[in-house]
């Protein structure tokens, strides 16, 4: 077990299932010799070779397509797609083909593949490489979206992705890559962390927030500082995956503290975590001391000034605000 970072993490998930399987194969642009955009493929192809590690032309919609028809006929693809903001150009073979297939077959087709690509924004990519487009993925039936927050949860997650016969699409986060503030310890080899469970982050009583991906670090920041400075204890709750969704785990938490805040970084009209707000109030309603509210990003596009991201985009300092309001003690 040694201490890694999130983008080493997923490196790692990636070189154990190659290991393990020879079904599993990566194909993406850059992904060969030049290690990725962000380096997390670098090594791979030294390692596996040129019939495993695929540099592919720039056309999302051939890498998405090529992957649909791999998985298919029994491989196993792991797809990059540099910023999740491209997948448009290849959003039918996403939406009309990779989900649908194993549906209209009545099974007896799958559709093992793994499509990884960078999510988010706080990095300075400006509006066409900065977007949080969960929601759109997690509308189509037949996809599985996966949003880790650590390395930990992102290898593990990793592994449970690959080995799912059902297209994953698992968003990782940009900011999370390098960043050795959540580096953490995990275990050598394969581990899986099964998909549609979330889990309890930090435990509490005061108010349930939930989040994913980068958001839930920023939200504990935000429950620490509040622990710390005014004794609220809150409860951070990891959704991990979002669809499958685990409503229940949510539906505990609140019912332990009768308040819910809901956390994301997408544009809050039309985002998942509405989803979630609803599915409470469908729910579970009587356990509810107070009315939901969400922190999420505003509603336009990410700016490239890092001032106007910044002010666009969830901070600790809007999530320990919301908090407080939600409270009465601001």
């Amino acid at each position: 077990m040694s201490e890694i970072t999130y983008l080493e993490a997923i490196r790692d998930a990636i070189r154990e299932v190659m290991k393990e399987d020879e079904s599993v194969f990566l194909l993406g642009e850059d992904i060969g010799l030049y290690g990725g955009s962000f380096g997390l493929t670098n090594g791979l192809f030294a390692e596996f070779g040129s019939e495993r590690v695929k540099d592919t032309p720039i056309s999302e919609s051939a890498i998405i397509g090529t992957a649909v028809g791999s998985a298919i006929t029994g491989m196993r693809p792991i797809l990059e797609i540099m910023f999740s903001d491209f997948t448009g150009c290849g959003w039918d073979q996403i939406m009309n083909q990779a989900a649908k297939i194993r549906y209209m077959f009545g099974g007896k087709a799958k559709v093992p593949m793994v499509l990884r690509t960078a999510s988010g924004g706080g990095a300075g990519f400006g509006p066409h490489h900065s977007q949080s487009l969960e929601a759109l993925f997690a509308h189509i039936p037949g996809l599985k979206v996966v949003m880790p927050s650590n390395p930990y949860d992102a290898k593990g997650l990793f592994i449970s992705s690959v080995y799912d016969n059902n297209p994953v699409i698992f968003l990782e986060h940009k900011c999370l890559y390098k960043n050795k503030k959540y580096a953490q310890e995990v275990p050598d080899g394969i581990y899986t962390i099964p998909l549609g469970k979330g889990e309890v982050k930090r435990p509490g009583k005061d108010i349930s927030i939930v989040a994913s991906s980068y958001m839930v670090q920023k939200s504990l920041e935000a429950a620490e500082i509040l622990q710390k400075d005014m004794q609220i204890n809150c409860e951070v709750v990891d959704l991990r995956t979002i669809r499958p969704l685990d409503i229940d785990i949510i539906l505990e938490s609140v019912k332990k503290t009768g308040k819910l805040m809901c956390v994301e970084e997408a544009c809050s009209f039309g985002s998942f975590m509405g989803e979630v707000i609803t599915q409470v109030i469908e729910k579970g309603f009587d356990l509810l001391d107070a009315p939901p509210i969400r922190i999420a990003g505003k509603n336009c596009p990410v700016p490239y000034s890092f001032i106007l991201e910044q002010e666009m985009l969830p901070s600790v300092e809007k999530i320990k605000d919301g908090i407080l309001n939600m409270l009465g003690k601001n």
